[in-house]
C-alpha cells in the first residue's frame, strides 16, 4: 500500500499484526497490566491452537482474538470506580487473579473496595457490593463484553472472533459471564483466550510453577479440559517458558502472526485510529466523544491553514489518537470532583508520556507520537512533559494542541460545565504567544465565525 509520513511519501507494507500488536499495549494499560500482557497471551494462545491442530484460517482468527480481548476494557472503568470507591487499573489487575473461591472472593472486596474513603462511605460501598455483588458483576462483564466484540466488528473482524470476544469471561462449568454458556457452547478461541490470559499473569507474577498450579487447579471448572491438555504438551516444548519471559517474546509472536485476509489500507488505518479513539474516550464519561472533536477541529484548522488533503488525514489520525496515555490514568484521577494531589497530577501529566511510547511502536504511527507526547508542550516552555519551547514544538503539535484545549473548555469536566464559547475564547486569548499559537488560534476562531455565520443564514 501507499503510506503518507511526514513530507515524504514512500511505499511501505503494513501488517495487521504489526499495527494492532503494538496498538495492544494501550490495552494492557487499561487492565493494569505489565507492558506486553495480551502479546505474552498471544504467544501462549497461538501455541495451543496450533497444538489442536487448527488450520492457518483458524489461527488467524484466534490469533487476533487473543490480542485484543480486551478491546471492551475501559468501558467499565468508570463504573468501577463509583462502586467501589477504588483504583480502577489496580482494581482490573488484581481482579485476574481471584478464583470462585467464596473466602477469596470476599477478601478481594474487602482489600479493594474504598480504603481511601470515610469509615461510613466504605461500609455502605461494602454492604452494596455484598448484597448485589452478582448484579454488579453482570452488569460490568456484560458492559465490557459488548463494547469488546462493537469494537472487533468496526476492525472488520469476522463474527467467529468477534462472538469469542464476546465470551471470554465464559467458564466451562457455565458460572462465567455473560451468559452463563457452559462446555462447548462456549466458542473455542474464548476458551482458549481465557486460559492464556490467566497463564500469563500468573506467570508474570509467580513463574511457570505458579501457572501451570493454576491452570490444572481450574481445569473443568473455569478451563476446558481439552485446552488444558493441549497447554501441558505446548509447557513441555523447548524454548517456549524461555520466550515467554524474554524481551524477544514480542518479535517472537510478530513472527507468528498468519497471513492476514485483511488488507491494511489508508481506509482501514483511518478505522483504527477511530476504534481506538473510542476505547480511549470510553474510559470516562467525562472524556465522550473527545477524541474525535478535537480531530475535527484539528482538521478544520488544518484546511484554513491549506494542508493537503493527504497530510490532513494523516493529522486527523494524530488527534484521534493524542490521548492513548489516558488508558494508563486511573479514573480516580480522570473523573476527581476536585483538585488533583501532587502524585495525581504526576500521573495524569504522565498520559502524554504514555502516549508517545505507544505510538512511537507502531511503525505506520511512528510519525505522530510526538504529537500524542507534545500536545500538553507550551510555546513559553512551561508545559509538559518536557517543556518544549518555540520551533522545538511543530505546527501539527500546536494544532492538536489549540483543538484539545478548546474542546477541553468547551465540553463539561468533572470539576467544571461546559464553558460558553466566548468565555473559551477569551481565556485562550489571553495565553497567545505563550501556551497557544497565534496562528493556529487565529484559524480555529475564523472557522468558527464560518459555522456561525453558515447556522445563522440557515435559521
Amino acid at each position: 500500500m501507499r503510506v503518507v509520513s511526514g513530507d515524504d511519501e514512500r511505499a511501505r507494507t503494513v501488517q495487521l499484526a504489526d499495527v494492532l500488536g503494538a496498538l495492544s499495549h494501550a490495552l494492557d494499560l487499561t487492565e493494569g497490566q505489565p507492558v506486553g500482557h495480551c502479546v505474552r497471551a498471544t504467544w501462549i494462545g497461538f501455541h495451543i491452537g496450533r497444538k489442536m491442530g487448527l488450520p492457518d484460517l483458524q489461527l488467524w482468527e484466534l490469533y487476533h482474538t487473543v490480542m485484543l480481548k480486551d478491546l471492551g476494557c475501559s468501558s467499565n472503568a468508570a463504573r468501577i470506580c463509583e462502586l467501589y470507591l477504588s483504583d480502577d487499573l489496580s482494581f482490573k489487575r488484581d481482579f485476574k487473579t481471584v478464583s470462585d473461591s467464596l473466602p477469596k472472593v470476599l477478601g478481594f472486596v474487602f482489600s479493594h473496595t474504598g480504603l481511601k474513603a470515610g469509615l461510613a462511605e466504605r461500609f455502605r460501598a461494602v454492604l452494596n457490593i455484598l448484597q448485589n455483588g452478582g448484579a454488579i458483576v453482570d452488569d460490568l462483564i456484560q458492559t465490557r463484553c459488548q463494547r469488546g466484540a462493537q469494537i472487533a466488528r468496526q476492525l472488520r473482524f469476522p463474527a467467529s472472533v468477534c462472538e469469542a470476544i464476546h465470551a471470554l469471561d465464559e467458564h466451562w462449568n457455565g458460572a462465567g459471564r455473560p451468559d452463563r454458556l457452559a462446555g462447548p457452547a462456549i466458542p473455542l478461541y474464548a476458551r482458549i483466550a481465557l486460559l492464556a490470559q490467566v497463564v500469563d499473569v500468573f506467570h508474570t507474577a509467580a513463574g511457570p510453577a505458579a501457572a501451570m498450579a493454576e491452570m490444572r487447579g481450574r481445569s473443568g471448572t473455569w478451563f476446558d479440559p481439552e485446552v488444558v491438555a493441549c497447554f501441558e504438551r505446548v509447557a513441555t516444548e523447548p524454548g517456549f517458558w524461555e520466550t515467554l519471559a524474554s524481551e524477544e517474546v514480542e518479535a517472537a509472536v510478530l513472527a507468528l502472526a498468519p497471513v492476514s485476509p485483511i488488507v491494511v489500507d489508508e481506509d482501514y488505518l483511518d478505522d483504527i485510529a477511530r476504534a481506538f479513539a473510542q476505547i480511549i474516550d470510553a474510559k470516562s464519561p467525562f472524556t465522550s466523544g473527545h477524541s474525535e472533536r478535537v480531530a475535527v477541529y484539528s482538521d478544520m484548522i488544518a484546511a484554513e491553514l491549506g494542508y493537503t488533503p493527504e497530510r490532513r488525514r494523516w493529522l486527523k489520525r494524530a488527534a484521534l489518537l493524542h490521548d492513548v496515555g489516558k488508558l494508563g490514568v486511573s479514573n480516580a484521577i480522570l473523573d476527581k470532583n476536585g483538585k488533583l494531589d501532587e502524585a495525581e497530577w504526576q500521573d495524569m501529566r504522565n498520559h502524554a508520556a504514555l502516549s508517545e511510547t505507544i505510538l512511537a511502536r507502531v511503525p505506520v504511527f511512528h510519525e505522530m507520537a510526538s504529537i500524542g507526547g507534545g500536545h500538553h508542550e507550551r510555546l513559553d516552555g512551561k508545559g509538559y512533559p518536557r517543556g518544549l519551547t518555540g520551533d522545538e514544538i511543530a505546527p501539527e503539535t500546536r494544532i492538536v494542541s489549540v483543538a484539545d484545549v478548546f474542546d477541553a473548555l468547551t465540553a463539561d469536566r468533572p470539576y467544571r460545565a461546559a464553558m460558553p464559547l466566548e468565555k473559551a475564547l477569551g481565556l485562550m486569548r489571553a495565553d497567545l504567544g505563550t501556551a497557544f499559537d497565534p496562528t493556529c488560534f487565529a484559524a480555529l476562531e475564523r472557522v468558527l465565525a464560518a459555522i456561525e455565520g453558515d447556522l445563522a443564514r440557515a435559521a
